[in-house]
């Protein structure tokens, strides 16, 4: 039998889960344009990031995203052993993901939003559907990890203390409702449409960008930085989307007022990343039930 015609190795459940969570933050890098994001065309809002750079940090994460599925599927219900575990290994991933792209910041709030997300769907395979994995995730992160660091240092915490906003920890507590209330059915209306699968995906970052709190684009450009992103994805929506000529217009005039901005809504895109791997699940998980 040739090498052609060889059959590859069955995956395990916690590397399938791996290699979505993977798939969807190169997927979430590659989609273009994003306003004021790192894509296809160049480094949007930032200095210090480019795609190639994000490419590698997402492939630095596949060993803790599939630790985390491990250690969901060993425990195998939601209690503090395992939120813990979780946080050990999302600390240990943060630290490769830096090594990697030498001290820069990719994917610090994509590890915990895909991380919960990972080892929520590994622990029942039978309840795949994207509800129910973010409730999963929810009562996850209503947990204490006592390994956490305490400092509150991180430009998130200091701009929900300043702000008195609801960041990446709150909204996986409740349920991510960014996703699965704005960016999934946004995904399905804009298909539903024949929008063409990368518009649909736009359409799905605008959908999070127009009510999401985004700690990143707050600590770049304040409280008239956040209304400017949230108004522009509005207005894009408004006009028909991605698909239409005026939704890239709108979309033209969000980008350029990101990046006069100097802000990235790092946040909505961690989140776009979640929605794509939650969009996935279900139609991937059968062929690795029982697996190991």
């Amino acid at each position: 039998m040739s090498a052609l015609n060889a059959r590859q190795p069955q995956l395990s459940l916690s590397e399938c889960l791996a290699d979505l969570a993977v798939d969807a933050l190169i997927d979430e890098a590659e989609l273009s344009p994003k306003p004021g994001l790192v894509d296809r065309r160049g480094s949007g809002a930032h200095t210090d990031l480019h795609l190639g750079l994000m490419h590698a940090s997402a492939l630095s994460l596949w060993p803790a995203f599939k630790a985390m599925a491990d250690a969901a599927r060993a425990e195998g219900e939601i209690n503090p052993p395992l939120r813990e575990t979780l946080g050990r290994i999302g600390r240990e991933g943060e630290v490769e993901m830096l090594r990697i792209t030498g001290g820069v910041n990719t994917h610090r709030g994509a590890i915990w939003a895909l991380g919960l997300l990972t080892a929520a769907a590994a622990l029942d395979t039978q309840a795949p559907a994207p509800a129910a994995v973010a409730l999963r995730a929810a009562r996850l992160a209503l947990l204490s990890d006592r390994g956490a660091p305490t400092s509150g240092a991180s430009h998130g915490a200091q701009v929900c203390r300043l702000y008195g906003v609801r960041g990446a920890r709150e909204q996986a507590q409740l349920g991510f409702p960014a996703v699965t209330q704005h960016a999934l059915p946004q995904l399905q209306r804009s298909r539903a449409a024949a929008a063409g699968e990368q518009n649909a995906r736009l359409d799905a970052l605008l959908a999070i960008m127009s009510s999401l709190s985004d700690t990143c684009v707050l600590y770049r450009a304040g409280l008239a930085g956040l209304s400017s992103m949230q108004r522009g994805a509005r207005a894009v929506l408004e006009a028909g989307g991605c698909a239409s000529l005026a939704g890239r217009r709108r979309l033209g005039e969000l980008d350029r007022d990101m990046l006069r901005l100097r802000a990235s809504p790092g946040g909505a895109a961690d989140l776009l990343a979640a929605s794509l791997f939650l969009d996935r699940l279900q139609p991937a998980l059968p062929a690795q039930i029982g697996s190991v």
